[in-house]
């Protein structure tokens, strides 16, 4: 149980800031405009994403799969900056 905790906590607080950042940069008009949606959008999503680990079957389940879509998102983040489709 405290497995599932700690990895909604820890790589499910970066799955969350990752989403919010696509939010954030996605959203149209300047990315300063949705700084403060995003925001108010990150602390329920953290908490979402908390929650849902303990869906997962075991510890180890939920540490890959948060994990691996936090880096995921995070690399999407940075493919559309490199990319130049995002200031």
């Amino acid at each position: 149980m405290w497995g599932r905790a700690l990895a909604g906590a820890l790589p499910g607080f970066f799955l969350a800031a990752a989403l919010t950042g696509l939010l954030a940069w996605c959203a149209p008009g300047p990315w300063q405009d949705a700084v403060v949606p995003s925001l108010i959008f990150f602390v329920p999503t953290w908490m979402l994403i908390l929650g849902g680990a303990f869906l997962f079957a075991d510890a180890r389940r939920a540490w890959g799969w948060l994990t691996a879509a936090a880096a995921l998102a995070f690399a999407l983040l940075g493919a559309l900056k490199t990319l130049g489709w995002v200031l």
